[in-house]
């Protein structure tokens, strides 16, 4: 049996709840979904944002001093402040690479994964974006897709 390591407010770190987040609306409902999940089963937040150079995606690079990582973490301490924390702690991590694979390693080990999904209207809106769609086939932990509200 594992012991439980409480952090501080009595979160339990060994319950640990992944949420992806790229400062969208859905990626903020997401957000907002995983820290009520957190407040009902004490397991602790970790948003996670993942970013790349554009020229990695076969643009070139528009801004080559643009620090690309700083801009990635204030998208995701932004969308914490908004988001509104109330009693319960959210640490974050800024990870350089593909989105869906990051999101799938950080869930590793986690009790859930949570991810916005895009919105999109009519028979495409049955069909998840591709991070979304990755992270329900690979991670090894439960996943939420929470729509964004008014969907």
């Amino acid at each position: 049996m594992t012991a439980m390591t409480p952090e501080p407010g009595g979160r339990r770190v060994d319950h640990r709840i992944v949420v992806g987040v790229d400062g969208s609306e859905s990626s903020k409902a997401a957000l907002a979904w995983a820290i009520r999940q957190a407040r009902l089963t004490g397991a602790v937040v970790l948003a996670v944002t993942a970013w790349a150079f554009p020229d990695e995606y076969g643009y070139p690079m528009i801004m080559p001093t643009l620090d690309w990582k700083r801009l990635a973490t204030q998208v995701v301490t932004a969308a914490i402040r908004e988001v509104g924390l109330g009693d319960i702690p959210v640490r974050y991590e800024v990870v350089r690479g593909n989105a869906a694979r990051a999101l799938v390693a950080a869930s590793g080990g986690a009790d859930l994964l949570v991810v916005g999904s895009r919105g999109h209207t009519g028979f495409v809106e049955a069909l998840l974006g591709s991070t979304g769609q990755h992270c329900v086939r690979h991670a090894t932990c439960p996943v939420v897709v929470v729509r964004e509200a008014g969907h």
